[in-house]
């Protein structure tokens, strides 16, 4: 039995073909722990001067010690997991807002990253993440989205990252039923091995 840590980030709730494909993960994952965080539907707030002050410095207001506590228990929750998915649609070429500041709360200097001679060093390693991407069009896997998802995880000693496309939903219904069934798949290949 694996834990697994669940990110949604759409802010379509219902209508996001993102949260159907996590929502399709989650039915698959029966037997797990999973802890489930939508981010959409109860957003972090947004990373300011006062949340980098809580998580990087000495807090001393009230908020800031609020703020450090948020950013605790986010970094417990991705601790304590031994695979992370994450739902992530493209939104004007990049992740949402609500998943970005997800991880500048988790993003932490000593904790889940350090910095070395030969540059930042990632301290959440031996664990797994399983991307779970919808785009309007028909972008291939050098996108931003995909980049950046890469470049964070890795930042933070995430390696082992799997990527699963649902393209070209923008092409209406037929097109989306498509993406959706072509995703499932794959992410039932996925989950098997876990």
């Amino acid at each position: 039995m694996n834990n697994i840590l669940i990110l949604k980030s759409s802010i379509l709730a219902d209508n996001s073909q993102t949260n159907k494909l996590v929502d399709h993960a989650i039915e698959k994952l029966q037997g797990h722990t999973i802890v489930v965080r939508d981010l959409a539907k109860d957003p972090l707030p947004h990373f300011d001067a006062t949340a980098a002050v809580a998580v990087r410095g000495e807090p001393k207001t009230e908020e800031e010690k609020q703020l450090l506590a948020l950013s605790d228990e986010l970094v417990s929750e991705l601790k304590n997991a031994d695979t992370l998915i994450i739902g992530t649609p493209m939104y004007n070429l990049h992740i949402p807002t609500q998943l970005k500041s997800y991880f500048d709360f988790i993003a932490r200097p000593r904790v889940t990253f350090q910095y070395t001679a030969n540059g930042p060093e990632g301290l959440l390693k031996g664990k797994k993440a399983v991307i779970l991407c919808a785009f309007g069009g028909l972008y291939d896997e050098e996108n931003l989205v995909t980049q950046y998802m890469k470049a964070i995880l890795g930042f933070v000693g995430i390696t082992d990252v799997q990527f699963v496309y649902a393209k070209g939903i923008g092409f209406g219904p037929e097109a989306i039923e498509k993406a959706l069934q072509s995703a499932k798949v794959k992410i039932n290949d996925i989950l098997t091995a876990l």
